[in-house]
């Protein structure tokens, strides 16, 4: 790492993103993208991390502005990355701050991010899936259609009507690999009823089918789909109780708490035989950037956030189709 400056600041702020029309989970939508930006600014140097405190873990703006805030005179008397995971909880706060340890460590040393964080070789571009948003069969349907050619789509589903929307999305992109995402909307009754069918329709991945509380219910329930864990999975502290429940992990930045924590759960789950899906947030590229890092060589990618904005940060992540690049220095690391 960079020797640290003396006049090392960090400094927080909010921004807002519109959406383009309305996103739909199974607990709720929003026309909005809330997120928190920090900046570790060191000899004119600057580093930056953004976040989305999500209401689902008990955050919001301004609990997420005060934990960052809280670490204000230790990032300025030194504390890095390491000394962070002590001193802040996992979570969209602690993802913010690392993320802009990391980012300013990069342009102090002038190194790109795979090196410092001592990865086998320069970043490659990844395939990302596209979210179709919960909907009406019907303009599910039509979402399906306009993105065919999209060679990985992930739809998110809420219980009754699902296997309706699958179907219907599948008739629509016949040629698109299928992820699904519950977000914690079913039951066990549902999983045992969409199962089959849902493998016949060829969907690869069901997403987080029971509440995280409740999900010990699916010790012993057989299905010919893989479960991936998300709202159940947050940093290496959580892996012991997936096992036998879940094959997938889904990996968030603002789960974990960082890129840190992150590329060390993602290490912990493959060593215990789980596959690893990369997701997001609702944000924008400087979000997306260190989850690109995350993201080499892991089966699933779900890096769509910025896709979703009517506006994203001018310099933001290059896509083209389905293909995310690597980052380039203006934006991180």
């Amino acid at each position: 790492m960079a020797a640290v400056s003396a006049k090392r600041t960090l400094t927080v702020r909010r921004e807002v993103f519109p959406i383009q029309g309305t996103f739909r989970i199974s607990r709720g939508a929003k026309t909005e993208a809330h997120v928190v930006v920090a900046e570790v600014e060191d000899g004119g140097v600057v580093g930056r991390g953004e976040c989305v405190p999500y209401a689902r873990y008990g955050e919001s703006i301004d609990g997420v502005v005060e934990q960052i805030e809280s670490v204000a005179a230790a990032i300025g008397a030194g504390m890095e990355q390491e000394e962070l995971l002590s001193a802040l909880p996992p979570g969209a706060a602690r993802n913010a701050v690392d993320c802009a340890l990391w980012d300013l460590a990069c342009k102090l040393t002038g190194q790109p991010i795979w090196e410092v964080a001592d990865l086998d070789g320069p970043l490659e571009p990844v395939v990302t899936a596209y979210t179709l948003s919960l909907d009406t069969v019907e303009n599910m349907a039509a979402a399906a259609k306009a993105s065919s050619r999209r060679p990985l789509l992930k739809l998110k589903l809420t219980g009754d009507g699902d296997l309706e929307r699958v179907r219907a999305v599948r008739e629509n992109a016949p040629d698109a690999r299928l992820i699904v995402d519950a977000n914690e909307g079913w039951t066990v009754e549902h999983l045992k009823r969409f199962g089959d069918a849902f493998a016949g329709l060829k969907v690869e991945l069901i997403e987080q089918p029971l509440p995280a509380g409740q999900d010990d219910a699916l010790f012993g329930v057989e299905c010919p789909v893989p479960l991936g864990a998300d709202e159940s999975c947050h940093d290496r502290g959580t892996l012991d109780e997936l096992r036998g429940k879940y094959q997938v992990v889904n990996i968030k930045l603002d789960k974990t708490g960082g890129l840190t924590e992150a590329l060390r759960l993602k290490s912990d789950a493959e060593d215990a035989g789980f596959r690893i899906m990369v997701g997001c947030m609702l944000a924008s590229s400087l979000a997306m950037a260190p989850g690109v890092v995350l993201a080499q060589g892991v089966d699933l990618v779900d890096l769509d956030g910025p896709l979703w904005l009517a506006r994203d940060r001018v310099p933001g992540l290059k896509y083209e189709g389905e293909t995310v690049f690597p980052p380039e220095a203006a934006l991180w690391g």
